[in-house]
C-alpha cells in the first residue's frame, strides 16, 4: 500500500505534540494532568504553562491522531476482514503489555479496541453518513461530562487534589516499581478501560469515523484546493481557539475548583479539539507545496512512518528518566517542557537512522509480520 508523506508528516508532529502533555504525565501525579493546583497553591508560571499548553496542544494533538487513524482504518479496508481484525487485536494487546509493564497512560489499548468495534461501519457506508455519525458519536461522548458533574460529590478526590499520604504513595511506587507500581497500573487500567466505554470512547470512535470520511471524500488526500485548506485552517484554528480560550479563563478565575473544572469546563475544551485539529491539518495540506521538500518535514515524516516505535521509545526514555533516575515530582511544568526538545531530538535521530537501513520501524515490523501470520496472509506488499 503507497503511503501518503504529507500524512507521515501530520502522524509525525501529532506524536512529537503529543509529548507536551505527556511529559507531565510521566513526570507529575496523575492529578496534575488536568489540574496545574494540584499541590493546592499553584506558582505563575505553572499556570501559564499549562493554560498555553492547554490552548495549543492538550486534546488537540489526540484528536489529530485519531483522525489519522480512522482514516488508516478506511485506507486498509481492501485488505479484508481478517487483516483488520488481526492488526487490531494486536494493537490492543501491544497496548495491554505497555499498560500494565510500562505506563499507565497507554493510548494503543483504546485505540485497538474502538477500532474493533467500529471498522465494520466504514465498508459501504458514504462519506456523509460517517461525517454525521462521527460528529453525533464525539458530541454525545462530550456532553456525558455534565453527568458526571451532576452526579459527582461536591468535594474533590485524590485524583484532583491528591492528599499528602498520596502524593508520597505515588511516588514510591513510581521509584521503586515492583508488585505496588503494577497494581497501580493495573487499577489505572481499570479506570480507564470504565472511561473509555463510559465517555472517552464515544469521542474517539467519533473522531475515527470522522477520519475515515475525510479520507472518504478525498479531504485527506489533498483532493481540494489549497484555498479551500486555508479558509478551513483559519476557521477551525480560530473558533477552537476562542471556545478554548474562555474556558481556560473561567477555570482560572474558578480557582480550578473541582466540578467545574473537572467536568462543566472540560466540555468547551473537547468541543473545541476537533475544530483545531481539523484546522491544523488544513494548514498543513495549505502549506504543503512549499514544505515537502524541507529537510525538517522529511525528518518528522520519518517519525510519523515509525509512530508506533516512537510512541514507545518515548514511553522507555521518559521512565528512564523519571521512575529510574528519580526525577518524577522533581520538575515543575516549566522544567519538564524544556526536556521535551531533546526527546524529540532523539526521535528523529533514531526514525532517519533506522529507516536508511529498513522500511519500517522495528515494531512496525514486528507489528506487520504478525498481523500476517495471525491473518494467514502470505500477499506482497
Amino acid at each position: 500500500m503507497p503511503r501518503i508523506p504529507v500524512l507521515d508528516f501530520i502522524r509525525g508532529a501529532a506524536l512529537l505534540g503529543i509529548l507536551l502533555l505527556n511529559i507531565v504525565a510521566f513526570g507529575l501525579p496523575d492529578a496534575a494532568y488536568l489540574n496545574p493546583a494540584w499541590a493546592g497553591q499553584v506558582s505563575l508560571a505553572d499556570a501559564l504553562s499549562w493554560a498555553v499548553m492547554d490552548l495549543l496542544a492538550q486534546q488537540k494533538f489526540l484528536s489529530v491522531f485519531a483522525l489519522l487513524f480512522g482514516a488508516g482504518l478506511y485506507m486498509q479496508l481492501a485488505r479484508g476482514k481478517c487483516w483488520l481484525q488481526a492488526r487490531l487485536l494486536l494493537l490492543a494487546l501491544f497496548g495491554l503489555i505497555h499498560s500494565l509493564f510500562f505506563w499507565q497512560g497507554d493510548i494503543l489499548l483504546d485505540y485497538g479496541l474502538i477500532g474493533l468495534l467500529i471498522w465494520r461501519m466504514l465498508g459501504n457506508a458514504p462519506a456523509s453518513r460517517l461525517l454525521r455519525s462521527g460528529i453525533m458519536l464525539y458530541v454525545c461522548g462530550s456532553l456525558v461530562l455534565i453527568l458526571f458533574g451532576l452526579l459527582s460529590r461536591s468535594q474533590p478526590g485524590n485524583s484532583w487534589l491528591p492528599g499528602r499520604a498520596d502524593l508520597q504513595y505515588e511516588q514510591y511506587w513510581h521509584l521503586h516499581g515492583g508488585a505496588l507500581a503494577f497494581d497501580s497500573r493495573l487499577d489505572a487500567l481499570s479506570d480507564g478501560l470504565l472511561a473509555l466505554g463510559a465517555q472517552y470512547g464515544w469521542q474517539l470512535a467519533g473522531l475515527m469515523l470522522i477520519g475515515a470520511a475525510l479520507m472518504h471524500n478525498g479531504w485527506l488526500q489533498g483532493g481540494f484546493s489549497q484555498a479551500h485548506y486555508r479558509r478551513i485552517a483559519l476557521a477551525g484554528i480560530a473558533c477552537g481557539m476562542l471556545i478554548n480560550l474562555l474556558a481556560i479563563i473561567m477555570q482560572w478565575l474558578t480557582g480550578w475548583d473541582y466540578r467545574w473544572c473537572a467536568f462543566y469546563l472540560q466540555i468547551p475544551r473537547e468541543l473545541s479539539a476537533p475544530l483545531k485539529a481539523i484546522g491544523y491539518l488544513a494548514l498543513v495540506f495549505a502549506c504543503w507545496r512549499r514544505w515537502q521538500q524541507g529537510r525538517v518535514t522529511r525528518l518528522i515524516a520519518a517519525v510519523g512512518r515509525m509512530a508506533l516505535s516512537n510512541y514507545l521509545l518515548q514511553t522507555l526514555i521518559c521512565l528512564a528518566l523519571f521512575d529510574y533516575a528519580g526525577w518524577f515530582m522533581a520538575l515543575d511544568r516549566i522544567q519538564l517542557l524544556g526536556l521535551v526538545p531533546g526527546i524529540w531530538l532523539i526521535n528523529l535521530l533514531f526514525s532517519w537512522f533506522w529507516l536508511r537501513h529498513f522500511s519500517r520501524g522495528p515494531l512496525e515490523s514486528l507489528w506487520h509480520i504478525l498481523t500476517r501470520r495471525l491473518a494467514g496472509v502470505a500477499a506482497a506488499d
